[in-house]
């Protein structure tokens, strides 16, 4: 019986070792699967891209006599007047401009609510479309407010708009951004 149970044991283990080794064997090779899958997926190098641009001055006169041209003080000179000027200049085509005003609450004692636009003149030249868009508000009599609307890749005419609730609307001139 001693040997009986002997070679039980025996064969017993030689199984557990087998599958041990099998066991062993297959999470080697999952383990070296993911990692070289996580080598093939590691990013590829980087390719530097150079773009350029220029300035080109604004030379076509204004249409509105009441705001100050682009590049001048952004300071308003009065309520009603809003003063456009370009304050960065990326490279590419990304202009950030800064527009001012001072706007009197027509409700004293309420809340004033304004809606700054940055207007676009379509490729036809005949109709002003909405490019960028923000609202704002404040309590008070009057504020200077400003607005810093970006121009990326996108050269044409633009005007900026404030329109005050129960007030009305105030255009800035016409400025060409190009790239």
């Amino acid at each position: 019986m001693g040997t009986r149970s002997t070679a039980v044991l025996v064969s017993g283990t030689a199984n557990t070792a087998k599958l041990f080794v099998a066991a062993f064997a297959f999470t080697a090779a999952y383990v070296g699967f993911s990692a070289y899958d996580t080598a093939s997926s590691a990013p590829r190098d980087e390719h530097t891209v150079t773009l350029s641009a220029r300035e080109t001055p604004v030379t076509t006169p204004m249409t509105s006599p009441m705001t100050t041209p682009i590049g001048s003080s952004v300071s308003p000179a009065a309520p009603g007047t809003v003063t456009v000027a370009e304050t960065r200049s990326d490279a590419g085509c990304a202009k950030t401009f800064t527009a001012r005003d001072v706007v009197v609450n027509p409700d004293a004692h309420g809340t004033a609510l304004y809606t700054w636009r940055l207007a676009r003149l379509s490729p036809d030249g005949h109709v002003w479309r909405d490019y960028l868009v923000d609202h704002d508000g404040f309590a008070g009599t009057r504020e200077s407010v400003d607005w810093s609307p970006r121009v990326t890749g996108n050269p044409g005419w633009y005007r900026v708009e404030l329109s005050v609730r129960g007030a009305g609307t105030v255009k800035s001139r016409r400025f060409q951004v190009t790239c």
